[in-house]
């Protein structure tokens, strides 16, 4: 065989390769994009509190739909109640009862869950015990010092949320920390230096690294890392708030704005189902 016609066919042969490489790669393209466009994915946008139980519920739906991803972000109650209102996500998540302006938007509510909120001090702390006035009285930072409390003679340091946390608004609105201004608006009286940390987990890490701190926590957050204080000689559990003697606990909201999809429908259906309150039920007390 001569040269000439010898390279001929080698670059026959690669041309024939690169057309079957370029064809299998167009194939596997367009079956990715089907398979984009076969899943549809369902925003849940909100509160950091009801964001642990959001996440375990989508894993156990996305289990049974496949072809339906539910993406649970924690922005915070106040930001979750605007963002479904508006359109950015098909369901907001919300720790605490909505505001007056909030009800004029008529979303839809459906409470999935109620959970209580921990008053939380360092592991070391002596203070076991606080009465609800006495929880007023540090916040607004009328009792500066833990021995007022029978502890040591350090200066409390209070954590608070951020502006816009559905876990503020409730801790405050339970303890009588919001006030009425000139407008009628009501506005927090918590002490100007508390220190704010964003998430239950922000107030939960500053909590455990310092020792003479004071916070407060989703019920759900609460572990060994920080000291839970009963409140009214009244622990902070699924239990107690089932039956009344825990006073400092909320509704979880999952809102919608209008008419949903299909999916967003099943999605709620599933939370408030026998298998959905079932991992409701592992920290937060059931509606169901």
């Amino acid at each position: 065989m001569s040269i000439k016609k010898r390279n001929k066919l080698i670059g026959f042969a690669l041309v024939s390769l690169l057309s079957i490489g370029l064809f299998s790669g167009c194939t596997s393209n367009s079956q990715t994009n089907e398979e984009k466009q076969d899943s549809k994915t369902i925003t849940v946008i909100g509160s950091t509190s009801v964001t642990p139980v959001a996440q375990e519920l989508a894993k156990a739906f996305e289990a049974k739909n496949e072809n339906i991803r539910i993406d649970v972000q924690g922005v915070g109650s106040t930001a979750g109640v605007k963002a479904v209102y508006e359109g950015i996500g098909q369901i907001g998540m919300a720790s605490r009862n909505l505001k007056s302006g909030e009800k004029e938007w008529n979303l839809n509510e459906t409470i999935i869950a109620y959970d209580g909120i921990a008053v939380i001090a360092h592991p070391s702390n002596e203070v076991s015990n606080l009465k609800k006035d006495q929880i007023n009285k540090i916040f607004k930072g009328e009792i500066t010092n833990w021995k007022e409390l029978g502890g040591v003679d350090k200066e409390i340091i209070l954590i608070s949320r951020e502006a816009g946390s559905g876990t503020r608004g409730a801790f405050e609105e339970l303890n009588g920390l919001l006030k009425k201004n000139e407008n009628g608006k009501k506005i927090s009286v918590v002490k100007e230096d508390a220190l704010i940390a964003e998430g239950n987990g922000a107030v939960k890490a500053n909590v455990a690294s310092k020792e003479n701190s004071i916070g407060y926590i989703s019920l759900s957050y609460l572990d060994d890392s920080v000291k839970g204080l009963k409140v009214d000689e009244i622990t902070a559990s699924s239990e107690n708030i089932m039956n009344g003697s825990y006073k400092i606990s909320r509704p979880f909201l999952m809102l919608t704005n209008g008419e949903v999809s299909d999916d967003t429908k099943a999605y709620l259906e599933f939370i408030l189902s026998k298998e959905g309150q079932e991992i409701v039920k592992k920290k937060l007390i059931p509606v169901n």
